[in-house]
């Protein structure tokens, strides 16, 4: 479809439909602005935050599948 003919398509459409072939398109351009390189510094930047590996050095912590089936055996009556 060339562009000629979506203008004129939209064109047609009823002022309330045409906006929303606007908004349409404006969402649209969010969605895909965005690359995989910008996804990937942002978790760049969270790595380098004070907070990641905070419990490391935590010996309680390790065996984290076992408590995790302790509290729902404790809590919601899970035989497994």
């Amino acid at each position: 479809m060339e562009q000629r003919e979506i203008v004129n398509d939209i064109s047609d459409l009823p002022p309330v439909a045409q906006r929303q072939v606007v908004e349409f398109i404006a969402f649209l351009k969010i969605r895909y602005a965005g690359s995989g390189k910008e996804k990937q510094s942002k978790r760049e930047i969270l790595s380098g935050e004070p907070f990641i590996g905070i419990w490391k050095d935590r010996k309680d912590l390790n065996g984290s599948g076992a408590w995790l089936r302790d509290i729902r055996k404790t809590e919601w009556g899970e035989t497994s």
